[in-house]
């Protein structure tokens, strides 16, 4: 519906549309003598107060008191109210929508149009320190709910006016903002029309955090493994916008979408690009054995317990056997008991408040690993296998990948369980078959590991080992052919 020229007619529509909405303020006043009427409208509680008392309400109320109505708003447009940024808008919805964005919206009666000046101004809880990325050498600060700071965070990074942002919105019902940024000159032009067409189609009434915009963005929506790449690190988002990538910042969440990503960038660290390259070289490669062992260990442990002892070293197997021989259950039940154990005490882990979540993992792993134990219902081995399963899937940097792990375990702990070994191997295959099968944006996911001579097999420079910085001469497969040069442009 578009604005009239009725003052009434607008208010009542208005009215209707934010009926009980108790915190918008609605303000009324007359100038030019009586003769004019203005209407002012704001949300309290998210807009600036100082910017309206003193930009707005002084400005109208001292200055045009005795002013002519006709052309007033655009007049107060044009050279009174000093607000960064003030537009027209002509339809009720961009009325709500102003309004319930922070904005302050001001009608006249006489005018089809209104001024929408933006007063926003959020509770927030600060820049802090990340919680789920942690390094030891590097920045420390986060991102945040606040979208407005996030792409401060980023651009303090990255001062190129090749840094390029598009405003989208998502959700019919919550209307979120949604940055897209990219490097104007690094960005492939397919995978940005491709974004973009897909966040103009996102189908949903609410789009509360980015895990929202993560599972609609996702090709293969039912694999365990994650296609896009989530971080709270700006430091991070502005290295992957320097590969050419991709970053959406999603309103109301304190995480950045990566995008295109392969398994290789879930086992990257920010952390690696600020020491030593030897070191971090070393840190990866344990990573991926982590990953591997993560997986396969309990299932390993079944199939040598079970099906192949006689592969088990002989002092080992007995050691194995006499500490089994008073267990009442299978190495099965015992694995999945410790496992399942194990799961529990992570999410209660999660969930308790943070000064005594690792209390309650530590002293609560050690209390019940020692008692199974005792009470004989599990084996040390058992306990040593679900211990380091754990702490492996800990070495792993990024969440979303851990838990595709995760569930991936017990694919290979049931297949252990019927096949033994080739039952590991066969679930290995699958897996592999399975990663071999998915793609993000254009992007094998197994990239490096396959298909790198499209990129002069330069991308295995930063895979499993890092070569020096001065020797990282070319950007990845993200980048548009002709930008893959790490140099300055002359």
């Amino acid at each position: 519906m578009r604005l009239t020229k009725d003052l009434e007619q607008n208010r009542a529509a208005i009215e209707e549309a934010l009926r009980d909405c108790g915190d918008v303020v609605w303000r009324e006043f007359r100038i030019g003598g009586g003769a004019g009427r203005l209407l002012m409208l704001y949300t309290d509680n998210i807009v600036d107060g100082e910017a309206i008392r003193e930009s707005i309400l002084e400005t109208i109320m001292l200055d045009y008191q005795n002013h002519k109505t006709e052309g007033l708003l655009q007049t107060l447009m044009e050279e009174s109210i000093a607000i960064g940024e003030v537009k027209k808008i002509t339809t009720l919805d961009e009325v709500c929508d102003g309004v319930l964005w922070g904005d302050t919206v001001l009608l006249m009666d006489g005018d089809d149009f209104a001024l929408q000046a933006t007063t926003k101004k959020f509770p927030n809880r600060g820049v802090s320190k990340a919680e789920t990325e942690v390094v030891v050498q590097g920045p420390k600060d986060a991102f945040m709910e606040v979208m407005a700071f996030n792409i401060v965070l980023t651009r303090r990074r990255i001062r190129d006016p090749r840094l390029k942002l598009k405003r989208k919105k998502a959700g019919s019902r919550s209307k979120t903002d949604i940055a897209l940024m990219y490097m104007d000159d690094l960005v492939r032009p397919e995978l940005l029309a491709k974004v973009e067409q897909q966040l103009d189609n996102m189908d949903l009434d609410a789009v509360l955090d980015s895990g929202y915009a993560e599972q609609l963005l996702e090709k293969r929506q039912f694999s365990p493994f994650p296609q896009l790449q989530m971080t709270e690190r700006p430091d991070k988002t502005a290295a992957a916008l320097l590969e050419g990538r991709v970053a959406l910042l999603v309103d109301n969440t304190p995480y950045a979408i990566l995008l295109p990503a392969t398994l290789n960038t879930f086992f990257q660290a920010a952390e690696d690009y600020y020491d030593r390259w030897e070191i971090m070289s070393f840190i990866r490669l344990v990573r991926f054995g982590a990953a591997f062992l993560a997986v396969c260990l309990p299932g390993l442990y079944i199939a040598f317990s079970v099906y192949h002892p006689q592969l088990m070293p002989t002092a080992l197997a007995l050691k194995v056997a006499a500490t089994r021989e008073a267990i009442p259950f299978s190495v099965i039940g015992e694995v999945l008991i410790m496992e399942l154990a194990f799961e529990l005490l992570r999410e209660a882990g999660i969930r308790l408040p943070s000064p005594v979540s690792s209390t309650i993992g530590i002293v609560g792993g050690i209390i019940i690993g020692s008692a199974a134990v005792e009470a004989g219902i599990v084996s040390p081995a058992v306990v040593i296998v679900a211990a380091l399963t754990g702490i492996c899937s800990f070495v792993i940097p990024n969440v979303s990948i851990v838990s595709g792990l995760r569930i991936i375990k017990y694919l290979v702990i049931l297949m252990a369980s019927v096949f033994g070994i080739f039952g590991v191997w066969a679930a290995l295959l699958l897996l592999l078959a399975h990663l071999s099968s998915l793609t993000s944006y254009g992007i094998p996911y197994l990239y490096p590991f396959c298909s790198s001579s499209v990129n002069d097999d330069m991308d295995w420079e930063d895979s499993i080992f890092r070569l020096p910085l001065s020797e990282m001469k070319r950007r990845p497969i993200f980048t548009r052919p002709s930008a893959r040069a790490r140099k300055e442009e002359e």
